[in-house]
């Protein structure tokens, strides 16, 4: 497992960004994706459909972009299929683990930004009633959901080592480790990293 000062040992072409709800994958999948070339693929816009039903044509859609040749995605709906055709594919899993108080406020001010300009979402789809995010049902309530995930991907991390041994895993403790990263993979590449205008959908 690399950290934010190691070079990478390959070329990648092909990207996983995982990390709990309000870490900012969506939005360091964009940077990526703009640095090096790669299509950016929303997965949320995938499995979404309208009234946040999920799309039944979800996995096909994964499996096609999964066969292509260069893309970066967020590591999502693990528990809807996506476990075995994305990582088998990917070169390299950007693993954002930042600290509790990084992730929580990030998650706090994207949902209640959202909930109050009522922004457009994925297929039509607009931010659920704030109430219902932080009180309702556990599916509903972001909060709850992003506690009870908030060491997922630290307990599975070592079962995807072993079962994928191909992969590159860089590990980012903090956003500046993040920054400190993307600012390192400019200077390898001459491309600049900078960050896009603020995303209202990131997760």
């Amino acid at each position: 497992m690399l950290s934010a000062d190691d070079p990478l040992p390959l070329r990648v072409e092909r990207v996983l960004v995982a990390g709990v709800s309000g870490s900012g994958k969506t939005t360091l999948s964009a940077r990526i994706g703009d640095a090096w070339g790669l299509r950016h693929v929303e997965i949320d816009a995938l499995f979404h459909g309208s009234n946040w039903t999920p799309r039944p044509e979800f996995l096909d859609d994964v499996r096609a972009f999964a066969a292509e040749d260069r893309w970066v995605t967020e590591w999502q709906y693990t528990s809807k299929g996506t476990d075995e055709i994305l990582p088998s594919r990917a070169q390299l899993v950007v693993w954002l683990d930042y600290p509790y108080r990084v992730v929580r406020s990030r998650l706090l001010r994207r949902t209640l930004g959202r909930g109050i300009l009522r922004t457009p979402l994925w297929n039509g789809n607009v931010e659920k009633p704030i109430w219902r995010m932080l009180t309702g049902d556990p599916e509903e309530n972001i909060l709850l959901w992003q506690t009870n995930t908030l060491h997922k991907w630290a307990e599975r991390m070592p079962g995807v080592i072993e079962r994928f041994p191909h992969l590159t895993i860089v590990r980012l403790r903090h956003p500046r480790e993040a920054e400190r990263w993307l600012r390192a993979q400019a200077d390898a590449s001459g491309v600049s990293t900078a960050p896009p205008k603020r995303r209202s959908r990131d997760r």
